[in-house]
């Protein structure tokens, strides 16, 4: 007796690949009033310290780590310069949902 293996269609497997990926979607963080005056704060530092810096961010269903060194934050552009040892990030204030000064 042969084992009749499962066939899909190509928009099938489609499918599932795309639900897969929604599966694996983070949800993105709700954060208030303390939790913006707290990055604030610590953009704040550091700029001002010129601190190794982790931002974390949040983008399209998942988490997004940059570390660096804050060169500046653009109020007006809703950016923030950071530099890591290799090249600027311009990264979009309102993707990030956490920072800490490493140093």
């Amino acid at each position: 007796m042969k084992k009749w293996q499962g066939m899909m269609l190509t928009e099938h497997v489609a499918m599932l690949r795309g639900y897969n990926q929604e599966l694996k979607r983070e949800p993105k963080p709700q954060l208030d009033e303390w939790d913006y005056d707290t990055i604030q704060h610590i953009l704040d530092m550091a700029i001002k310290s010129k601190a190794d810096t982790k931002i974390k961010r949040w983008s399209n269903g998942e988490f997004i780590y940059n570390r660096g060194i804050v060169e500046d934050v653009d109020l007006h552009r809703r950016e923030i310069e950071l530099r890591d040892p290799f090249y600027l990030l311009i990264l979009n204030l309102d993707e990030i949902v956490d920072a800490t000064i490493m140093d």
